[in-house]
């Protein structure tokens, strides 16, 4: 997969797609189409009168119990961090994401069925520039115990920790730089994961409702429940750094920091966006170039602060 950081992206040609919802457990059919420059990601719920959008953006999130949820004007799309993992890595800036349900089919519960879908439509360079934001200066979110560092950094690093009482996940840490290559062999197939107990408890309250050993890592208290086992010894944690790429594309354009999370999860992934983009001179504008070593591109012009932008929806 070839990653162009110069220019902006959509896709080739539309894509139709479909499956079922994990916590709604309703089928849903989604048409991905190519989008103009500065588009952005947009959800268009076609199944509401006037086909109303809603941006994928980190300040569109209304909910984080159970995935991350965007909406606008009461209208929202649930479970959105898988596909928005693999746009962001596949380097795809503008489309069109025509859905007639309330969330993303949740398909093997991994980002790679995304990213082949993507691959097979290609992508198609748009005649604008790309834009990056760098962080500028270091900070920590955190709540109880659970807690995501900022600092500045030329690459987007990420070193995530998990810690769950249980004898086959227990606590779990993974390093990764920002590779598309590597985002492919190494996290794309890792699968979301649940306890049993949890399970039964979310579908007797009309939760989770998808939920299957199909499209999920389901563990009872001793063991995998599922046939083929583990795809990764530590697929767990694999899972939460796919989750928070998937998180950080919420952002309108691609970020280049070093993030150290523990124990978080999507509110706190959320939290740290908002933290990030709203207050002034935390990130600021890099040319797209910034991110390519410095011997292979003329050194950038200056960067900007930013403030997070009005982006057209239509």
């Amino acid at each position: 997969m070839r990653y162009d950081l110069f220019t902006q992206h959509t896709i080739r040609a539309d894509v139709h797609f479909g499956g079922t919802g994990l916590h709604t457990g309703a089928r849903v059919r989604v048409v991905l189409r190519p989008a103009p420059p500065d588009h952005g990601v947009v959800f268009y719920r076609v199944d509401q009168p006037g086909a109303p959008a809603v941006p994928a953006r980190y300040d569109h999130v209304v909910d984080t119990a159970l995935a991350t949820v965007i909406g606008k004007n009461g209208v929202s799309v649930a479970t959105v961090e898988h596909f928005m993992a693999a746009v962001r890595v596949a380097g795809l800036d503008n489309v069109r994401v025509e859905i007639d349900g309330a969330e993303m089919p949740i398909l093997d519960g991994s980002a790679k069925p995304f990213l082949e879908l993507l691959q097979d439509a290609g992508l198609q360079a748009q005649d604008a520039p790309k834009k990056c934001l760098r962080v500028n200066h270091p900070f920590m979110v955190a709540q109880g115990d659970a807690y995501i560092k900022v600092t500045p950094s030329d690459e987007l690093r990420i070193c995530y920790t998990i810690d769950f009482p249980h004898p086959l996940v227990g606590r779990q840490a993974y390093v990764w730089k920002f590779d598309p290559g590597s985002f492919v062999r190494d996290l794309a197939s890792a699968r979301t994961f649940g306890f049993f107990r949890d399970v039964q408890s979310l579908q007797s309250r009309g939760l989770a409702l998808g939920g299957s050993l199909e499209n999920a890592v389901v563990f009872d208290d001793h063991k995998v429940l599922n046939p083929d086992g583990l795809r990764y010894r530590d697929e767990c944690v694999r899972h939460k750094v796919l989750d928070f790429v998937g998180d950080l594309g919420l952002c309108p354009f691609p970020v280049f920091g070093a993030f150290e999370a523990h124990k978080a999860g999507h509110a706190l992934h959320n939290r740290l966006l908002r933290h990030l983009c709203e207050r002034p001179g935390y990130v600021r504008f890099v040319p797209a170039a910034a991110a390519v070593p410095p011997r292979t591109v003329a050194p950038p012009r200056a960067s900007i602060y930013w403030k997070p932008p009005i982006l057209p929806v239509g």
